[in-house]
């Protein structure tokens, strides 16, 4: 019998605290950085963003997630044999965040690992949950994408800090005899390393390098569209689909000028795009799985549609996950 991976439930969590772009501008401003509500709208269509407190770790908003991912599938935490967190911000150097989440939600034992591919690294996980349940080494499996960028922010900075914001979103993906993940297409570029990175790291103790998120802004803009236009015709082509078998394009929430030229490219009207950018921001590897969950419980989406993931960060990274609901 061939084996496949569906999504049986979805789950995401942002934390209370939450920024519209009037309370972060005055926050800036308190600092000597200009910035305002016109100014971010027009260039990104963020309105808001969710921040962390100071003592919440990635590990803690993806544990939310997770619950609900779980509730929503009705399966419980014991069962899951496989736990994969994407994320950029881990809670330590090691272990992983995966390792601490799973110890929180009580499902010791498992294999469980991060990915780190920034704003692809939802994508990278959940393509590696599907091969490992394609070859039998899971049946149930948590992938969570989870991040307090806030964390890495030069808030001297307003063409980077107005961008980002904190959250997490998960799935829970099952062995079925029934295809769920049809095709997937994953890819990285280390020459781009220097257009969008976080240059420090720690030595001896010691912070060395700059361990600020540092961005070319028109430069990512630039390859972005084309890469997530290539990944997303790759993906449909392995499947035996085009574009206009999409139900839905779930794309990483990173700018709202992004994806609309992503859509234009693929002759898809924004009305089959999810879109929370306007209210999350970009939270890096959350963004995908909490734009899922949003449009899932909304109603928006519905079981057996065709859905479109796509996702490009830094590394440069970039990939995209076709599946059905």
């Amino acid at each position: 019998m061939t084996l496949y991976s569906r999504i049986t439930g979805t789950g995401s969590y942002l934390p209370p605290h939450r920024l519209t772009n009037a309370d972060l501008a005055a926050e800036l401003a308190a600092q000597g950085v200009e910035t305002s509500d016109d100014w971010i709208v027009e260039r990104t269509g963020i309105r808001a963003r969710h921040f962390a407190a100071p003592d919440v770790c990635s590990s803690d908003l993806g544990l939310e997630a997770a619950r609900r991912a779980l509730q929503a599938a009705e399966v419980d935490a014991k069962d899951i044999d496989l736990i994969i967190v994407g994320t950029s911000t881990p809670d330590m150097v090691f272990p992983s965040t995966a390792c601490i989440l799973q110890n929180k939600l009580g499902a010791n034992g498992c294999a469980a690992f991060d990915v780190q591919a920034v704003c692809s690294g939802f994508i990278y996980a959940l393509s590696i949950a599907d091969a490992m349940i394609k070859t039998g080494a899971a049946k149930k499996a948590l992938v969570i994408g989870a991040e307090v960028f806030s964390r890495i922010l030069d808030f001297k900075d307003r063409t980077t800090c107005v961008l980002f914001g904190d959250g997490a979103g998960a799935v829970v993906l099952e062995a079925s005899d029934t295809p769920g993940i049809l095709a997937s297409d994953l890819h990285a570029d280390g020459k781009h390393v220097g257009i969008l990175c976080v240059p420090g790291h720690v030595s001896g103790g010691n912070v060395l390098g700059k361990p600020l998120l540092k961005m070319d802004g028109q430069a990512v803009f630039k390859l972005a569209v084309g890469l997530l236009d290539g990944a997303a015709r790759t993906t449909l082509a392995k499947a035996g689909k085009t574009a206009a078998d999409i139900d839905w394009l779930v794309p990483h929430q990173a700018n709202i000028r992004i994806m609309q030229s992503t859509a234009r490219k693929l002759k898809l009207s924004m009305d089959k795009v999810i879109v929370t950018v306007d209210q999350h921001g970009n939270t890096s590897a959350a963004s995908i799985p909490l734009a899922l969950d949003a449009a899932v419980r909304s109603g928006k989406v519905k079981p057996g549609e065709l859905l479109l993931l796509e996702g490009v960060g830094g590394g440069f990274t970039w990939g995209a996950v076709l599946l059905q609901l």
